[in-house]
C-alpha cells in the first residue's frame, strides 16, 4: 500500500516566516556502473518525484540541475529467514541527476594511497617495520614443499 505524503498546509495571515523543512532525504551513491562526468547518483524515497528532486537540490543546496532521470530499483525476493519464509528486500528509487554544460562531479578520494615514505623514527615506521618482520616471520619454509607446519615432518 502506498505512503501518501503530507504537505504542511499553507495558512494566509500570521505567521507568514515560516522554516518548513524536507520530508525527504536524498543519499549520494557511488555507481556500479561507470556514468558521465556530469551525472550524479541519488538513492530517494519511493514518493519523491523528478520536480521533488530538482527543487531539493537547488534550494537546499544550491546546486544547479540539468535534467532528473528516475527509476525504481525493485528489492529481491530470494531470501528465507529461519522460518523459511520469504523475505523481500524494500523497494527504493534511484536519481541520475545531470548538471549543467561544463560542470563536472568526482567523489573524493578518503582514502589517498600512501606513496610517500613515512619520516625517520615516526611511529608509522616502526609500525611499517613490525609489519614486513611479520610478514617475513609467518611466511611457509620453501623447503616442506607446500606442507603446513601443523603437519610434522
Amino acid at each position: 500500500m502506498a505512503r501518501r505524503v503530507l504537505y504542511p498546509l499553507y495558512q494566509i495571515g500570521n505567521p507568514q516566516l515560516r522554516v518548513f523543512r524536507p520530508n525527504f532525504f536524498l543519499t549520494l551513491v557511488r555507481p556500479g556502473k561507470e556514468l558521465p562526468p556530469d551525472t550524479v547518483q541519488f538513492r530517494i524515497p519511493i514518493e519523491m518525484t523528478k520536480c521533488d528532486v530538482k527543487n531539493y537540490l537547488e534550494n537546499i543546496y544550491n546546486v544547479p540541475v540539468g535534467a532528473v532521470r528516475t527509476r525504481i530499483q525493485y528489492g529481491t525476493n530470494k531470501k528465507r529467514n529461519h522460518l523459511n519464509q520469504r523475505v523481500k528486500t524494500p523497494d527504493y528509487k534511484v536519481a541520475y541527476v545531470q548538471l549543467p554544460q561544463q560542470q563536472t562531479f568526482e567523489f573524493p578520494n578518503i582514502f589517498p594511497d600512501k606513496d610517500e615514505k613515512p619520516a625517520e623514527g615516526s611511529m608509522e615506521e616502526l609500525q611499517d617495520k613490525f609489519m614486513e618482520d611479520e610478514k617475513q616471520r609467518q611466511k611457509p619454509d620453501p623447503r616442506r614443499g607446500g606442507v603446513t607446519d601443523w603437519f610434522g615432518l
